[in-house]
């Protein structure tokens, strides 16, 4: 695995981290303030370390379609949080890796394979499993699948846009998602200022490593990998997002969950083996 695969691999272990982080902060914030403050700080953070270096017009277009993807994506990953577990959301949100391809054919031009079909099916066998194995999906499911379709597009618009300056575009997304948050917070849940370390520790974690250091990274690092092969690296995050779900809070799925938790591993699985032949 060469040095840039390397690193996305470690920014999977940020990301997972991130679940708990979420879901103990919804006890004190509506979801998408929560986002507000996140890339709020996020934003000015890299204001101030990178100053001019991360304000450059020519990447304003493509920050603002990046923002956007990711605006969607967490917006309906932590509202999605609120009505399903933390270790259900990281297992659902991997959906992207099979989503990846099919986006990447359309804007790429990248190659379809039959087993690219055959890695969704499985895929939503497990999800079927893991949000209950009823006639209807769970509703933070279903929002989590949205999820995981956005987060396939920020890959692959990713990709596409990789050959612009990596700081800019990572600060114009991070800077469009804060803005998309905000008004959307201020319309729909009302301003509330965070009480007490435990909601402030979440907003840190997330603003700064799963924010600045994570996705300036991606940014950087995944022009040097296909979308296809970053998505299936990116795959990792739920187990990271697993075990530190039941490390810090304790959870831990029912059978069923754990059968449709593998099934979308072999989905991911089938991927990752027929992409190294």
């Amino acid at each position: 695995m060469k040095r840039a695969e390397l690193i996305l691999l470690g920014i999977t272990v940020i990301w997972g981290f991130t679940f708990p982080a979420m879901k103990v902060s919804l006890a004190y914030l509506s979801p998408v303030l929560f986002l507000a403050y996140r890339f709020g700080i996020a934003s000015l953070l890299m204001l101030l370390i990178f100053r001019k270096k991360a304000i450059k017009s020519e990447t304003f277009f493509e920050g603002f379609i990046l923002g956007t993807t990711l605006f969607f994506g967490h917006g309906f990953q932590i509202v999605g949080l609120k009505y399903t577990s933390a270790s259900n959301s990281a297992f659902i949100t991997s959906l992207y890796v099979v989503f990846t391809p099919f986006i990447a054919y359309f804007l790429l031009g990248d190659k379809l394979r039959v087993r690219d079909f055959l890695s969704l099916s499985v895929a939503i066998a497990g999800l079927y499993l893991i949000s209950g194995a009823s006639l209807s999906f769970n509703y933070g499911d279903l929002l989590t699948v949205l999820c995981a379709i956005s987060f396939a597009f920020q890959i692959v618009l990713v990709q596409k846009f990789g050959e612009r300056d990596y700081l800019s575009l990572a600060f114009w997304q991070i800077f469009w998602n804060f803005v998309f948050s905000t008004i959307y917070a201020l319309i729909f849940e009302g301003f509330v200022l965070p009480i007490g370390i435990t909601p402030w520790l979440g907003i840190i974690y997330t603003g700064v490593f799963a924010t600045v250091i994570a996705f300036t990274l991606q940014v950087k690092y995944q022009k040097e990998t296909k979308a296809h092969k970053a998505a299936l690296i990116y795959s990792a995050e739920p187990i990271f997002g697993h075990i530190s779900a039941f490390l810090t809070i304790g959870e831990v799925l029912s059978l069923r969950g754990y059968l449709g938790a593998l099934l979308i591993l072999t989905a991911i699985w089938n991927e990752i083996r027929n992409e190294s032949h």
